[in-house]
């Protein structure tokens, strides 16, 4: 074992005199790398080298400057591992235990009585002294371990965040992440409800790595994937013997989440007596397991989603009202796509980065015709169904995507051309196939006489179409449009 350093903080030469004559009788074991005679200057040299000790000794009453309580807490502050050991002459009564809860409040390790003043030598209880340096010591070893454990999981907790991170600066966007922030401290269940494919996964784990829990399990639940028969089986586990083929306990959802949160996603699916055992666990934190008698206590954080109406559910009589209601203590709607479409091209960005990275290829270029189209699509799949087209385009391997690569990315361009293949038949003749640059020629002609015929001026043409007003007119003259 390497020795451990020390900092003594004492201003009288006789018990300084003292302590350093009961260290030296483990030899070997203990290095005085400081030696001070007041708390000032023993807060300076810990700021210039705060690793430079494990142990503090220090005098409570010391002639003055910092002193006491105080100083311990500065030393706290300076370094939170290092621990302290206090000696002074005012613990002569042992059962002054209003002193000692102060010092160990204040953040002390441990404390011992100077004297009684015929013991010269050595510091009072020599034994009790040297074992708590060592305990102190192993205490500072095991909370440096914790520290640097906990900064392990703060990098795989920021991975995940970065990973799950909500792409969006709308002002809807930036309503849900303002709430996410204000509510992930929160012990209280959350319903998140939303279409599918809007995004409620990512809120979940936002709410869980931004809590307090993020150290713990975060189980997921698609409650819809589980078979009907086996839902209480899997959320709350069964005991040995419980039924045919239990061959031996199993821990169900619930308790794997202790400590930490799981996440219900399609809570609405959940059969009338599971949602009675899902109630219990939020009223009173315990879970029934198949086969046994007794409860079983977890603490785990709850957090739903839904792309159904509960409300609606309660009046059916499909969702009981108590567990809707004690589900619902914090509410987060997760808004459509389309409701938000300042997003889109963000988002679109997004995905062509993380596509074009994952497989190693150049981002392809966006022409700006083709947020328009992005922009008036229905997105009935969501932020799922753009993030499709993205990967699509990526794994296509095209260097710009235009409008046809678009459309045919969006699954739609089959449907435009047969759509509009009644005005130019000749486009999908085998016997007269056109170049690249006739068919788009085409294909912008009549989408853009599509567009006007379904607009009041050529300004809204221009803005559905995403393009400036300049430029509109300008490939209207090169079509032969104008």
């Amino acid at each position: 074992m390497k020795k451990i350093k020390l900092m003594l903080i004492e201003d009288e030469e006789f018990d300084k005199i003292r302590v350093e004559k009961t260290l030296q009788t483990i030899p070997n074991k203990f290095e005085i790398s400081h030696f001070v005679s007041d708390g000032r200057t023993a807060i300076e040299k810990l700021k210039n080298n705060p690793n430079s000790v494990d142990v503090v000794i220090m005098d409570f009453q010391i002639a003055g400057g910092i002193m006491g309580e105080a100083l311990i807490k500065r030393i706290k502050e300076v370094n939170s591992l290092i621990q302290i050991i206090v000696i002074s002459k005012m613990t002569m009564n042992i059962t002054d235990f209003d002193f000692a809860n102060s010092l160990i409040s204040a953040g002390a390790f441990w404390y011992c009585t100077k004297y009684p003043a015929d013991i010269r030598e050595y510091i009072y209880q020599p034994t009790d002294f040297i074992l708590s340096i060592f305990n102190a010591y192993e205490k500072k070893l095991l909370e440096e371990e914790k520290v640097n454990s906990n900064i392990k999981l703060q990098i795989g907790v920021d991975r995940v965040l970065e990973k799950s991170r909500i792409i969006g600066s709308s002002s809807k966007i930036n309503e849900l992440k303002e709430e996410i922030e204000k509510y992930a401290v929160s012990k209280a269940s959350v319903l998140i409800t939303g279409p599918s494919g809007s995004g409620k996964e990512l809120v979940a784990t936002a709410l869980h790595y931004k809590s307090e829990r993020k150290f713990e399990n975060f189980i997921t639940v698609n409650c819809s994937s589980i078979p009907f028969e086996l839902i209480e089986s899997e959320l709350f586990g069964y005991e040995k013997g419980a039924f045919t083929g239990a061959d031996k306990n199993k821990k169900g959802l619930f308790e794997q989440a202790d400590k930490g949160t799981i996440f219900l996603d399609e809570v609405g699916e959940l059969p009338l007596a599971a949602q009675a055992k899902l109630l219990r666990v939020l009223e009173a934190g315990e879970i029934e397991k198949i086969g046994r008698t007794g409860k079983s206590i977890v603490d785990v954080r709850v957090i739903a989603a839904t792309n159904k109406d509960l409300k609606q559910g309660v009046d059916d009589k499909k969702f009981r009202a108590d567990l809707y209601y004690r589900l619902n203590i914090i509410p987060i709607s997760v808004p459509n796509l389309k409701d938000r479409t300042e997003d889109i091209q963000e988002l679109f960005d997004f995905f062509l980065e993380k596509y074009s990275k994952s497989h190693g290829i150049n981002k392809p270029k966006v022409l700006k015709d083709v947020y328009g189209v992005l922009n008036n699509h229905k997105w009935e799949g969501n932020i799922r169904e753009l993030n499709s087209v993205a990967q699509r385009i990526v794994l296509s391997r095209v260097d710009v995507v235009d409008i046809i690569t678009i459309y045919k990315a969006l699954g739609t361009f089959e449907i435009e051309a047969n759509q509009i293949s009644k005005d130019f038949k000749n486009v999908f003749d085998s016997k007269n196939i056109l170049s690249l640059k006739e068919f788009k020629k085409v294909i912008y002609t009549e989408y853009i006489k599509f567009v006007k015929n379904n607009s009041e001026s050529d300004a809204e043409t221009a803005k559905k179409l995403g393009i400036a007003q300049s430029n509109f007119h300008r490939l209207c003259v090169e079509l032969g449009l104008k």
